[in-house]
């Protein structure tokens, strides 16, 4: 069973912890309890295969970057969650992603941006176009989502999954090209006596 260590990020009051508890426990909690860092765990089938999640939902306050900081170096993968009602946390997801590129020392990581709250339509401030082709830009998929009407909750996650399997799988024929290359390089060469 393969186990993915993901972390839900995005600015306050845009429904991480909405979407982490409808995806874990299929309930939706009434109150409004800003999160300082939780974690869940759950498995699930994704295309016929058992995933067990590790979920990490946490706070966007400074006094905790060290917490984020540590377990950004430890995920394999970042739901990036913005609220569809709220132009601000839409304006946070390019920083976040830096972010996560920055930690990781890397160009390009799995992630994914989810525009929460679609039940907020009326209010919407961000287009789904916009986002999207925001998303575009950056080659990260994108999906809108209502936590409160369980509306695309389960999607990020598994399509998140699929992500990461693409990368691994890009990861390990890079390096399988890596070794033939080497191989035929040592076979190319020739010793005179």
């Amino acid at each position: 069973m393969n186990e993915y260590k993901i972390a839900v990020v995005g600015g306050g009051s845009v429904g991480k912890t909405a979407l982490t508890h409808r995806f874990i426990e299929l309930y939706r909690n009434e109150e409004y309890d800003p999160t300082i860092e939780e974690t869940y765990r759950k498995e699930k089938v994704i295309d016929e295969e058992t995933i067990k999640f590790e979920i990490l939902d946490y706070a966007r306050q400074e006094e905790y970057s060290q917490m984020r900081d540590s377990f950004m170096k430890e995920g394999v993968g970042f739901i990036i969650v913005y609220a569809i009602n709220s132009r601000s946390s839409f304006d946070q997801v390019s920083s976040f992603r830096e972010q996560i590129l920055m930690i990781n020392d890397a160009d390009d990581f799995p992630m994914i941006i989810v525009g929460n709250k679609t039940d907020l339509e009326n209010a919407r401030e961000v287009s789904q176009e916009e986002a999207m082709n925001f998303a575009t830009t950056i080659n990260c998929p994108f999906i809108e989502s209502s936590a409160k009407n369980f509306t695309n909750v389960e999607q990020p996650f598994c399509d998140l999954v699929r992500e990461i399997k693409n990368v691994d799988l890009k990861h390990c024929l890079n390096k399988n090209d890596l070794m033939k290359q080497r191989h035929r390089k040592n076979q190319k060469r020739c010793t005179i006596l």
